[in-house]
């Protein structure tokens, strides 16, 4: 196709909006739930330019990407509103078009209120294709959206040119993981590195990962085990016209029942108060009685007609809304859902502590007196409150200091035992790996501790890459001053086999 037929076509899709807008799932690992869906763009099935790559360069080239990207963003909009979808819209935005000449703010925030979409449920996606020079004039673009209650997405963090520059200077809501780091993650040590570094980024920066392009279950099971909560990708859900709804059907089996090896990985049961909760249609004053009734009340879940969370009230925040002038007065008979929160932590009641923990603390907002939502299969159980989980993590972090071992401060004999009698009393299937290191003592006196804890973090390393265990723990053995040649046990922790049986 010559450059006046590329030309001509786009003229045409313009002239008549000639797009296939598809949905690609967004999945919160510890709700179990689709949290958001991806918007993306198809050109005419029968055209050269069907293909995203092609459709926007040619409208790059020809200076008409701002307009693209709004007949685009007409065409998601239309379609997540009349299938009724759930959760966040997410539309991808280049940061040049934000920049075009002709580019008009405002445009985007009427077509959402055409739609009858909130911009609370809308994160603008950045997508960076060409170099950003202009830092000043892109962020004082992106604050007009933050004010009128869009969220910042960055996204292939790691893959544009200056992607971590617009990371610090836009402090974007969300942070998506280039696909080229989660491919073979699992396999990669030094990309684990790198997404690990950029969880530490994220909770300093307050924003939340997303890892996209998963496409195995080994990738997913490694992502899972970092902490990332939010995923998407073809092993979840490719992108389609009409996206699912319910993420419990499309989640993979490997982590449908985790298992519960440990203190720090049982579930959530423990944390379990079984409080009550009100409906999406409860009047404020009957919340406001509630509270009132109960002094020692924090929270209270807001649920759908399914049993199913879509909403939190904390009483902090329930009394600072009804103190301002006229407000009681204003509510009292509007329906709670003018007034939850629908920011909320929602986790299934077979989570493990240490994944809850760690959502807990890389939230932006949660505060220690909010509680959190506990669900069994998406349907409400109760609340936990944050102070539980802190104070538990604490026990157990001194209980197994208590028992690790002097040298290394990894988990010694008791631990150890104790994880092999929690396999042996459930039946559940796992392997474990004993290793004897000959010759140490020697090696000790010659090079000195320092070294010989070095020595033995690399046969770890080794051990990892060889068995595919994802963690390892030290365990010296034996009397050391007494044999010629000191014994080192290295003891893999337990864990179970996975779905395809290969350990």
């Amino acid at each position: 196709m010559t450059v006046t037929e590329q030309l001509s076509t786009l003229d045409h899709i313009l002239a008549h909006g000639d797009l296939h807008s598809l949905f690609q799932p967004i999945f919160s690992l510890s709700e179990r739930r689709i949290v958001g869906y991806e918007a993306l763009t198809r050109g005419p099935s029968n055209s050269a330019l069907h293909s995203p790559i092609n459709l926007f360069s040619v409208a790059r080239q020809a200076g008409r990407l701002s307009e693209l990207e709004m007949t685009c963003r007409k065409s998601a909009c239309q379609q997540f509103s009349q299938q009724k979808l759930e959760g966040k819209l997410f539309l991808n935005v280049s940061p040049d078009s934000l920049l075009e000449a002709n580019h008009r703010p405002g445009r985007t925030l009427q077509l959402l209120q055409a739609f009858g979409i909130s911009p609370n449920n809308v994160v603008i996606e950045l997508t960076e294709q060409t170099p950003t020079e202009d830092f000043a004039l892109l962020d004082t673009a992106l604050h007009h959206y933050r004010a009128m209650g869009f969220s910042i997405a960055l996204d292939d963090l790691g893959a544009g040119y200056s992607s971590l520059r617009l990371w610090s200077e836009l402090r974007p809501d969300y942070v998506k993981i280039d696909r080229h780091f989660i491919d073979g993650i699992h396999l990669d040590s030094v990309k684990r590195e790198f997404v690990g570094s950029i969880l530490k980024m994220a909770q300093a920066s307050r924003a939340t990962v997303i890892a996209e392009g998963i496409e195995l279950e080994e990738e997913l099971a490694v992502l899972s085990e970092m902490g990332v909560d939010l995923l998407q990708g073809y092993l979840l859900c490719r992108p389609q016209e009409q996206p699912p709804r319910d993420a419990r059907l499309l989640l993979p089996q490997l982590l449908s029942s985790p298992g519960t090896l440990s203190e720090e990985d049982s579930d959530l049961c423990a944390l379990l108060n079984e409080q009550p909760a009100v409906t999406i249609d409860t009047s404020t004053s009957a919340v406001l009685e509630a509270f009132r009734l109960q002094a020692n009340l924090n929270s209270l879940a807001v649920l759908d007609e399914h049993r199913q969370p879509v909403g939190i009230v904390h009483r902090h925040a329930f009394a600072d809304a009804l103190l301002k002038p006229f407000a009681a007065e204003l509510f009292a008979r509007k329906p709670i859902s003018r007034l939850m929160s629908t920011d909320f932590l929602s986790v299934e009641v077979s989570q493990s502590l240490q994944k809850v923990s760690r959502l807990l603390t890389s939230r932006a907002r949660q505060r220690i007196e909010e509680d959190f939502i506990i669900t069994l299969n998406g349907r409400y159980q109760g609340l936990g409150r944050v102070i539980d989980v802190l104070k538990l993590i604490t026990e157990l972090k001194i209980r197994q200091a208590k028992h690790a071992n002097p040298l290394t401060m990894l988990p010694g004999n008791v631990p150890i035992q104790q994880c092999l009698t929690r396999l042996l009393q459930q039946a559940i299937p796992a392997v474990v790996c004993y290793v004897d290191i000959d010759n140490f003592k020697p090696f000790n006196d010659l090079v000195g501790l320092h070294y010989d804890l070095k020595s033995l973090d690399s046969t770890v390393r080794i051990c990892k890459c060889c068995g595919g265990v994802s963690r390892a723990a030290l365990a010296p053995y034996g009397n050391s001053t007494r044999s010629a040649q000191a014994r080192v046990d290295l003891t893999l922790q337990c864990y179970p086999l996975p779905p395809t049986g290969k350990a």
